[in-house]
């Protein structure tokens, strides 16, 4: 079965770095787009970042320029960091990953941002 776990999160300060790794299974993984995802209470989760299987990236506005989206294949893991971090940046990410029609999201790890 498919199975993404995360992990990485934690408190930082303003202007702090986190590395956030989403260890996959149950797929081929470097043949699959790998994505990354964020959320708070009441809000919809938005897109972060996404990595194509050739490596080409995407980024929200938001984070253009602050956060680096890569994969390494042999470890069959995509990593975010996360760097000039902001309380705005503050919610719980998620891996994410498409296979079958079917949407696939880690457990969630927190980043809290403090000012």
């Amino acid at each position: 079965q498919v199975q993404l776990v995360e992990s990485g999160g934690g408190l930082v300060q303003s202007g702090g770095s986190l590395r956030l790794s989403c260890a996959a299974s149950g797929i081929i993984f470097r043949i699959r787009a790998m994505a990354w995802y964020r959320q708070v209470p009441g809000k919809q989760r938005e897109l972060v970042a996404t990595i194509s299987s050739g490596g080409n990236t995407n980024y929200a506005d938001s984070v253009k320029g602050r956060f680096t989206i890569s994969r390494d294949n042999a470890k069959n893991t995509v990593y975010l960091q996360m760097n000039s971090l902001r309380p705005e940046d503050t919610a719980d990410y998620y891996c994410n990953t498409v296979f079958g029609g079917i949407n696939y999201w880690g457990q969630g790890t927190q980043v809290t941002v403090s000012s």
